[in-house]
């Protein structure tokens, strides 16, 4: 069951780093590190996580004995579950940009990192979803794509209810057979029919496979196999966003 053990730090450098050092050790499948603060928290490619203390669910959770596969999908399953537990606790419908960014309103509202090392059965999911903070109170270089349930008109959301209800979906989620789990996941993709460009070009998204990988229509017939990298999607008037 993920939650159990469960190690909270008031501040700590990355969650992520805490529960990998646990994993290390030998903590059992669903031992879980949470924080009040970070200050080191990472992102997908190498980039920061900032969130103002006490203003954001910071989580990872150590995962171990998957099923044959369900490591690949992992990254999608917790996408998956945090959007499932943020509705469950604010009342709002998340999206899911490819692969794993949780969108409200077209804004990043929550990020997630997964890692690990599949030979030694174990894996990281760190998850970190804004919650109170403020725009205002966020880097300049996040303030035109990030939001959080507060800017979006959730004041009353608390971080431990977002918390609770994400560890619900997560855990749930984590036995969800493939098929099942792939379903859910294209119910909430943001960038489905949009135009979305990459560092080999330009294109319209068509879903995912069964891989998890991104689909590309480039036009004449062409599909594209996105699995790795950074998709930018731009709209009509130009908007652009990663």
């Amino acid at each position: 069951m993920i939650g159990a053990p469960h190690v909270h730090h008031r501040v700590t450098d990355s969650t992520n780093r805490r529960a990998r050092a646990l994993a290390e050790d030998g903590a059992p499948h669903g031992t879980l590190v949470t924080a009040d603060e970070q200050t080191a928290g990472r992102g997908r490619q190498g980039r920061s996580w900032s969130a103002p203390a006490g203003s954001a669910v910071l989580m990872s959770v150590v995962v171990r004995d998957l099923a044959p596969g369900a490591e690949a999908l992992l990254p999608l399953t917790a996408a998956v579950a945090a959007c499932e537990g943020v509705d469950a606790a604010a009342a709002v419908r998340c999206e899911i940009k490819w692969p794993n960014d949780v969108w409200l309103e077209g804004r990043k509202l929550a990020g997630i990192l997964v890692e690990g090392r599949p030979a030694e059965g174990w894996a990281v999911v760190g998850i970190g979803i804004n919650v109170s903070a403020r725009l205002a109170d966020l880097p300049d270089e996040l303030r035109s794509t990030a939001t959080s349930l507060a800017s979006a008109g959730r004041s009353g959301a608390r971080s431990d209810e977002v918390l609770s209800a994400v560890v619900l979906a997560l855990d749930r989620r984590l036995g969800t057979p493939a098929p099942e789990l792939l379903d859910a996941w294209r119910g909430r993709d943001a960038l489905h029919g949009e135009r979305v460009t990459w560092s080999g070009g330009t294109g319209v998204a068509a879903g995912v496979d069964e891989s998890g990988a991104l689909i590309v229509e480039t036009g004449a017939g062409e599909r594209v196999r996105l699995d790795a990298g950074e998709v930018h999607l731009t709209g009509a008037a130009g908007r652009s966003t990663t």
